[in-house]
């Protein structure tokens, strides 16, 4: 049996080339790091078509392998049959009755033994190889589809991308011309401020200076008023034909004498018992000139004990106290570097000094807190501060033992009183303003004439530094705070120490009086308060505002509040009507060393160890 003739199949095979995308000639210009731009991510299309690929490319290269293995065990293991070939064959071309006839022959011839299978022999193996090289073609075409609609997604994202760079391209060149653009507005504005900040320093000046004479003018006003009254007082004794000094008569003297209060009345008896007695008990004072009972003829008189205290119609415009959480902060002043260690609010207008552990103190008008003026002298930390009743002069205790009397309309030191051992804690004023008083950490207190410029009493009898000191308002009667765990009242005039109070636990820190002058508030190391009633020298009430220390307490004119400087940030205001202790943090966790409210009632101000001045309303 011939075999058939092979017609070799011929396939034209397209070569297909990707050409690599070649660089455009765009000089691409450097972007600095704080111009930074990216291109759009997220092109779903393109990272499709290049996944795609990826897969084609690998699923081809392992069925190249899969069919080289195949056709070579075909060939050589696995021979076709020529019956089955023809089957085949006929099947593929849909020849189904051909199909059927070759079959019903193929068979019959056979079955009749005109040949065997081994007769007719195998498929030669071009045949099957043309039929695997078919199919391989058909596999080829359709990557080769595949790859071509690949590639065209591939280009449109491409292009699309082209267009976005080029857009990012002129998008940054935009922004960096206005950012030049910026700069040289943001150059041309700067050197007309500073065309104009000259004129500003020197308006800024000009406004300083005219506050300051401002205060100063009526600093003036209020002394020249005061010498007026004055000389006007003197010159109607003279014609009247009287002395300098005013007499009281009766009338009067029964008048004032009906305004005295319990304090004076109890004082009063105290110091008569003590002159009848006449005996110096263990806190008897050393004079330092009186003990040969020599006078100095500048030495001022001390005045009569039975004045009205006229801080009292103050104190009953202010009969309603301040409701349980109405205090606010209203302002924060940032008025030193260091600590802010006291405060003393002006008699009779919006003026605040503050004194500092940088060894200044400073005038401020409230409540916008502009600087009217510095004072610098010292050479320690200032302790204490307080305004001359007519608020012309001031007086400063500090650490470097001295005590300091300043003349605000002159700006300066008038006088510098030095005796004390060791630093001075605390100074005040009498309200007749010739005398003050100071108390230091030598255990002692001491009472100064302004006038005649020497110290008067020496007051000894604490057994520990004497932390504060304060003088009932028109009276002649002191009060001092010691480490000792005691308060004490002493008579001014004669030096005499009148009553002790006992009862705190730990060392005081500071004692005050009420505007009525029948209460006294004290506090303690450990953040005790208490309250004294004068007449029964025993406690009225005790709160707890520890642990941190209580370092200051001030009344209002009312007398029915409390401010206390707590060591833990916060100032506690108590209510002694509602019986409430509340507390107002403005200066972090800072310690608060002062407190005080102002000479209208309407402010409490307190300063601490951040150097700020916080203002309560």
């Amino acid at each position: 049996m011939e075999e058939p003739a092979v017609s070799e199949a011929s396939f034209c095979l397209q070569k297909i080339t990707i050409t690599d995308y070649c660089k455009d000639d765009y000089q691409y210009e450097e972007v600095p790091a704080d111009d930074e731009f990216s291109l759009q991510e997220d092109d779903e299309d393109l990272s499709k078509a290049l996944q795609t690929i990826q897969e084609q490319t690998e699923d081809a290269h392992i069925l190249a392998l899969q069919s080289v293995l195949t056709s070579e065990k075909s060939v050589s293991e696995i021979p076709e049959a020529m019956d089955d070939f023809f089957c085949n064959f006929l099947v593929r071309l849909g020849m189904s009755r051909t199909l059927d006839c070759f079959q019903t022959e193929w068979y019959e011839l056979i079955e009749r033994g005109a040949f065997t299978a081994k007769d007719v022999g195998l498929v030669p193996t071009v045949y099957t190889q043309n039929q695997q090289l078919q199919a391989e073609n058909m596999r080829l075409r359709k990557d080769l589809d595949s790859y071509k609609l690949a590639a065209n997604k591939a280009k449109e994202a491409f292009l699309k991308m082209q267009k976005e760079r080029d857009f990012h391209r002129m998008h940054h060149k935009r922004v960096v011309q206005e950012k030049n653009r910026l700069i040289c507005d943001i150059k041309r504005l700067k050197a007309h401020y500073a065309s104009y900040e000259p004129v500003l320093k020197q308006m800024t000046e000009k406004y300083q200076n005219t506050l300051r004479q401002k205060m100063l003018t009526s600093l003036e006003r209020d002394r020249a008023v005061g010498q007026v009254t004055g000389l006007q007082a003197t010159l109607h004794n003279l014609e009247s034909g009287y002395a300098v000094q005013s007499p009281v008569t009766k009338a009067a003297h029964e008048r004032k004498k009906s305004l005295e209060g319990p304090t004076q009345k109890a004082l009063r008896e105290a110091r008569q018992q003590k002159m009848l007695d006449a005996e110096r008990s263990s806190y008897g004072p050393v004079k330092d000139s009186e003990k040969t009972g020599k006078r100095y003829p500048k030495d001022s008189e001390f005045p009569v004990d039975s004045h009205a205290n006229l801080l009292l119609a103050r104190a009953k415009e202010c009969t309603q106290p301040l409701k349980t959480g109405e205090y606010k902060l209203g302002n924060t002043l940032k008025v030193h570097n260091l600590a802010v260690s006291c405060l003393a609010v002006h008699p009779q207008k919006d003026v605040v000094v503050t004194g500092s552990d940088d060894r200044l103190w400073k005038m401020w008008a409230l409540p916008d807190g502009n600087i009217i003026m510095t004072g610098e002298g010292h050479t320690d930390w200032l302790s204490g501060c307080c305004f001359h009743p007519s608020g012309t002069q001031l007086v400063t205790s500090s650490g470097d033992a001295t005590v300091r009397i300043w003349d605000l309309s002159k700006r300066g030191c008038i006088l510098t009183l030095e005796g004390h051992a060791q630093a001075v804690w605390d100074c005040s004023w009498h309200s007749c303003g010739d005398f003050v008083a100071s108390a230091s950490m030598d255990s002692t207190s001491k009472i100064w004439d302004v006038n005649s410029e020497r110290c008067r009493y020496t007051l000894r009898g604490h057994k520990d530094s004497v932390n504060s000191i304060e003088f009932l308002p028109f009276s002649n009667t002191v009060l001092t705070s010691s480490a000792d765990k005691t308060l004490s009242l002493w008579d001014a005039r004669t030096g005499l120490h009148v009553q002790t109070f006992y009862g705190h636990l730990h060392s005081c820190n500071h004692a005050t009086f009420n505007v009525k002058g029948d209460m006294i508030a004290s506090c303690d190391s450990r953040g005790v308060l208490k309250l004294w009633d004068i007449r029964q020298s025993v406690p009225i009430m005790s709160v707890d505002a520890g642990p941190r220390p209580a370092n200051q307490a001030a009344f209002d004119y009312s007398g029915r509040t409390v401010a206390v400087a707590s060591g833990d940030g916060s100032v506690k205001v108590l209510y002694l009507e509602l019986g409430q202790l509340s507390s107002l943090r403005g200066h972090g966790e800072e310690e608060v060393h002062s407190v005080a409210f102002d000479h209208k009632a309407r402010r409490l101000l307190s300063g601490g160890a951040d150097g700020t001045l916080c203002l309560w309303t």
